[in-house]
């Protein structure tokens, strides 16, 4: 039965001897490890279903990217390649001009290979009034990630927005080795706004010229002026010394410029007009006269004697203070002679009050100056701007913590020195408010965008001072012209009112400030100046009146426009 099995199961093939003989002891000699002797086996079923469904499982997955790239986002694939055939490359506007009132261009534009240029004009004195440029740059790509060229300095930052007008865009066809096959414009530029400017090219030119020729004749650190229309708040010059150059920065390429603009100590980033701190010195006792009167601590006949010092006892029995006069006068003033000759003990008598009379003290004195604008941001258009200090009680605590506030301190704040600083702009528009009869003006630069007229960013105000009291300031700055400290602005073509000022620095005081502060014409006033020139020697004789004599000269020859009332 179990032969008829076999022979089943093996149909009709024969049993040869050798597979009946068979044993352990005459085995053949196999490698196993390489299938030999091992009977072959078929493929089971299971095997193939497994695998045919995984043959099945990756055909469904590629038909379904096709169907997503083919069909659902074949679309979106057609525009991406369609954009790397086609370039959308922007064209460049060119950037607004400017131009001073007269007409003279400041910055304009040169072609350049993928943008305009921009150019200054080839003089001296504009630096920080028009500031600089950055051009937009490309990466190693040739893609543009910088797409404009912005303003980053002056006017060209403040009117940013004007001047960079709206770019254009060109369509750019190229093959796969990226070279240009045809270009089509798709939207044209919009040049920037032409922008005018209230300066006077030739007044800024000479005014700049005069503070950097004495400040280099002497040693002065540095310098600074403005003229201002006392009635617009329209500046006809604004310049500081040193400067930068404006295509020099723009461009970036003249490195080593650049580094010897940075290492200078004497700063020539540093806009001094507007962002310059200073102690004023005398220039604020036009001020401080006004405060006096206004709240009767004197009036326009009272007579206070210098014998060069005020001298102030020592309630506890110990030396006398002694607080001295800048020069042995030996004489006493009204508020026009103290005011014309500058006299510090009028000043420390009716600010901090002594031998019986009452001062202002420091709350008043502050409170004025305030009304007259000389701690607070004129917003004229330059950017930078930064605000005066006026030291008060707070003021004194904050800095100097345990340390009270002293009559000293007010004698010292009463004649612009301590803790008093301020701006050259803040100066002048505080004359000029002095100059038109009490009106806090907006200075501005801004003339014309376009057409249209540019509006002052600040807003005018009234000072609670009469209309008398600022006439009795008024005739002591011409005194000081005709007989005073400020001769040296006592002209023939133009009758000028001013005051001058020395501050001095540090502990050792062998540095000064030197100021001038006025406006011209004295009957009918129509402009206001300043004129800093910062940290000179104090044996030096010549300085900010200097400068302003030389400016003044120069426009009765080349600009007496000016002059005329």
């Amino acid at each position: 039965m179990m032969f008829g099995w076999r022979s089943r199961k093996r149909h009709n093939f024969e049993i040869e001897p050798d597979e009946v003989l068979l044993d352990a002891h005459n085995l053949p000699q196999f490698d196993v490890y390489q299938f030999e002797g091992r009977l072959e086996k078929p493929i089971g079923k299971g095997a193939i279903w497994l695998l045919s469904g995984l043959l099945v499982l990756v055909g469904i997955v590629f038909t379904g990217k096709l169907v997503e790239l083919q069909i659902v986002e074949g679309s979106r694939y057609v525009a991406r390649a369609e954009n790397n055939r086609l370039r959308h490359t922007p064209i460049f506007p060119a950037r607004g001009v400017i131009l001073d009132r007269n007409g003279i261009e400041l910055a304009w534009n040169e072609p350049g290979e993928d943008f305009p240029v921009r150019n200054y004009i080839d003089a001296e004195g504009f630096g920080h009034l028009l500031g600089y440029v950055r051009y937009p740059e490309k990466d190693n790509n040739g893609f543009y990630y910088r797409r404009d060229t912005e303003g980053v300095a002056g006017v060209e930052k403040m009117y940013e927005d004007s001047l960079l007008g709206v770019q254009g865009v060109r369509l750019v066809e190229v093959d796969v080795r990226n070279e240009i096959v045809s270009e089509n414009l798709l939207t044209p530029p919009e040049d920037g706004a032409q922008l005018t400017l209230s300066i006077d090219a030739h007044v800024q030119k000479a005014l700049h010229g005069y503070i950097k020729g004495l400040m280099e004749q002497v040693g002065f650190n540095g310098g600074a002026g403005a003229i201002m229309d006392v009635r617009t708040g329209e500046i006809i010059a604004l310049t500081s010394v040193p400067e930068y150059d404006s295509e020099v920065m723009s461009l970036g390429e003249e490195r080593g410029t650049i580094a010897g603009y940075n290492t200078d100590s004497r700063a020539p980033f540093l806009d001094r007009a507007v962002s310059g701190l200073y102690a004023p010195g005398s220039t604020v006792k036009p001020f401080v006269a006004a405060a006096a009167l206004e709240e009767g601590v004197v009036d326009a006949g009272t007579s206070i004697y210098s014998s060069g010092a005020l001298v102030i006892p020592n309630p506890y029995g110990g030396p006398d203070t002694v607080f001295k006069d800048w020069k042995a006068f030996d004489r006493s003033f009204t508020v026009r002679e103290a005011i014309a000759w500058s006299s510090d003990v009028y000043f420390y008598t009716v600010g901090g009050g002594a031998n019986g009379r009452t001062g202002l003290g420091i709350a008043r004195i502050k409170s004025y100056s305030q009304a007259f604008g000389l701690d607070a941001l004129t917003n004229i258009d330059v950017p930078g701007e930064v605000a005066g200090v006026i030291p008060d009680i707070a003021w004194k605590e904050e800095h100097f913590p345990g340390d009270p506030w002293r009559v000293g301190n007010t004698y010292h704040t009463s004649i612009g020195q301590y803790g008093y600083q301020m701006t050259p702009i803040e100066l002048l528009r505080g004359i000029a408010t002095i100059a038109n009869g009490g009106t806090l003006v907006s200075p501005h630069v801004a003339l014309k965008i376009g057409d249209e007229p540019a509006a002052p960013l600040g807003e005018e105000k009234t000072v609670p001072v009469s209309s008398g009291v600022l006439s009795v300031v008024r005739e002591g700055m011409r005194q000081g012209v005709a007989e005073g400290t400020a001769m040296g602005l006592n002209t023939s073509y133009v009758h000028v009112a001013a005051k001058t000022g020395t501050a001095e620095l540090g502990v050792s005081k062998n540095n000064v400030n030197s100021w001038v502060t006025g406006f011209f014409p004295y009957e009918n006033p129509r402009y206001a100046f300043v004129v800093v020139m910062e940290r000179g020697p104090r044996t030096n004789l010549i300085g900010a009146t200097y400068v302003m004599r030389q400016t003044l000269d120069w426009m009765g020859v080349y600009a007496p426009e000016y002059f005329s009332e």
